[in-house]
């Protein structure tokens, strides 16, 4: 067990934390006092024996209500969690049983991810937990981990290369990007795309950016190659449907071109050049390692997709 020096905290009445927090989530003294039921003129004071103790303003008045400074935001990551988890500790409940559950999940992630994966969850959930019930929410890369952080979600699937020291990570199962197409209207020969065939028809692309070129022109530019992108949109739900209406391709991962194959009957070929592979995790806040509930839906997702096959 590590020491702890009482002595560090005679100067922080710990009372004054909550002060923080609200203050952090209302930008507002006077909401931040209606929301602790104390008065305006306490929690100024509290507000200034917060910054005397910790020898930073923390939050200043701007046209946007009371901003957090950098200190602030900083040890935010270190106090919301702490409070999350001693009033987890403070109402701990039984083991969490699914049957009788009721609970609302939120789930960030990206539209391919949430057809791909969800008609399997929901199945799981309609037998296992039926008073369980999900909210799926677009996230990516970019901003899951900010919606992680404002409670904006209580879990994330996606493609995280970082992940924060207050974030939890668990693997799920690798994708590559691959080629899908109509084949009534893309004729091939041998069932394989190749490189001059890929590049002879047109492409619709789905970007985060919403731009009309991503990773698979990067990596065609330094072959010295460039393809035509007719199409291009942040979201993957158009795209299988406007391939089955022309002689088009688009290029996406492997868990999204086996669903489309599977339920649209489209033909699905290997890039005819290397493209990186990728992971799928599940992303959630080391602050919600306590909570049961959390926890059996994380195992639920891991055994439902954990080294799902790709195509």
């Amino acid at each position: 067990m590590e020491y702890i020096n009482e002595s560090d905290f005679r100067r922080l009445d710990l009372n004054l934390l909550l002060v923080f927090h609200a203050l952090l989530h209302e930008r507002s003294v006077t909401r931040a006092a209606q929301r602790l039921f104390i008065g305006q003129p306490a929690l100024s004071g509290a507000l200034k024996r917060l910054r005397a103790a910790l020898g930073d303003e923390l939050f200043v008045r701007t046209s946007h209500g009371m901003t957090p400074t950098p200190r602030a935001l900083e040890l935010a990551r270190v106090i919301e969690p702490l409070l999350l988890s001693l009033q987890q500790a403070l109402h701990a409940r039984p083991a969490f049983d699914p049957a009788k559950a009721e609970r609302v999940f939120r789930i960030g992630l990206s539209d391919a991810l949430e057809v791909a994966l969800m008609p399997r969850l929901m199945q799981r959930l309609s037998t296992e937990a039926p008073g369980v019930r999900l909210i799926a929410r677009e996230a990516d890369r970019t901003n899951a981990p900010a919606m992680l952080d404002a409670a904006e979600i209580e879990l994330a699937a996606g493609v995280f290369t970082d992940c924060a020291a207050w974030h939890r990570q668990r693997a799920l199962f690798g994708w590559h990007f691959v080629c899908v197409y109509n084949p009534t209207l893309v004729k091939l020969r041998g069932g394989k795309i190749t490189l001059a065939e890929y590049l002879r028809h047109p492409h619709l692309l789905t970007s985060f950016s919403a731009d009309l070129s991503g990773l698979v022109d990067d990596l065609l530019r330094e072959k010295g190659h460039t393809r035509k992108v007719v199409f291009s949109s942040r979201n993957f739900a158009t795209s299988p449907f406007i391939v089955r209406q022309m002689p088009a391709i688009t290029t996406v991962p492997t868990f999204a071109a086996a669903t489309w194959r599977d339920a649209l009957g489209l033909a699905v070929s290997p890039l005819p050049f290397e493209t990186p592979a990728y992971e799928v995790s599940v992303l959630w806040a080391a602050a919600h390692d306590a909570d049961p509930a959390l926890q059996w839906l994380i195992g639920l997702v891991a055994d439902a997709f954990g080294g799902k096959p790709v195509a």
